[in-house]
């Protein structure tokens, strides 16, 4: 049977739009448009994901993450148009398997849900959850990357990294000692800063290396493999 999503928003043309693309991809979806009506259809079905707005009469999206995360297993994706890091951040402290900003390509919504989906069915099976874990860093050295926040720190220290600049942090440690030539890296990171040219991968590298304040003669993290491109120093 197709998935069931739960699509909050207090906009009828977003909750009509969202709705029809994600029937169209397959899914079956329930539209409600605020806080009490997101808890009557979760008391009344059993959807296998949230699309929850922040800004919402009633009860705003946080205050239905706080219910979520304490009564159900259901994932929930946050979709809204506050873009301050300080709500991205307190979202996913919620709980919240992941946080999109309007306007956003429904393409985009719709990958984001299979991947939250693939995520939850791979922990049924091995017997897994997630949201017993308080974090899931990826540590490499003295940095400690948070997938989720798209944080990084180093040496406890926060580092004010793009979200290109992480991208590229992330396909690297993926990969320790492997060399990734510029278009596999364009193929692996989809930026409209990147603009189509592999020679502005070597822009982010660059600007990559000074947020980590890495030595380019003797880096600890990022060396340049002549006229091939980039790999993680081991």
């Amino acid at each position: 049977m197709a998935e069931f999503i739960l699509v909050a928003d207090d906009e009828e043309k977003i909750r009509t739009m969202v709705c029809q693309y994600l029937e169209k991809m397959g899914f079956r979806t329930l539209a409600v448009r605020d806080g009490p009506e997101v808890l009557k259809a979760l008391a009344e079905h059993e959807p296998d994901l949230v699309l929850l707005d922040v800004m919402m009469p009633e009860l705003d999206g946080f205050a239905i993450a706080k219910r979520l995360w304490n009564q159900t297993s259901v994932p929930f994706l946050f979709m809204t148009a506050r873009d301050e890091e300080a709500d991205k951040v307190l979202g996913l402290e919620l709980g919240a398997d992941d946080y999109i900003t309007k306007p956003f390509s429904l393409r985009e919504l719709t990958a984001r849900i299979h991947a939250v989906l693939r995520r939850v069915q791979t922990n049924q099976k091995t017997g897994h959850d997630i949201r017993t874990e308080p974090t899931h860093l990826i540590k490499w050295k003295d940095l400690n990357l948070d997938p989720m926040a798209y944080t990084v720190t180093q040496q406890g220290k926060l580092l004010d990294l793009t979200a290109v600049q992480f991208q590229l942090l992330s396909l690297f440690i993926s990969a320790p000692g492997r060399v990734w030539n510029r278009t596999q890296i364009l193929e692996n990171i989809r930026d409209t800063s990147f603009e189509g040219y592999e020679r502005t991968i070597d822009v982010h590298v660059k600007n990559l290396r000074k947020a980590l304040n890495d030595d380019v003669k003797a880096p600890r993290y990022i060396e340049t493999v002549r006229g091939i491109g980039y790999r993680l120093v081991k």
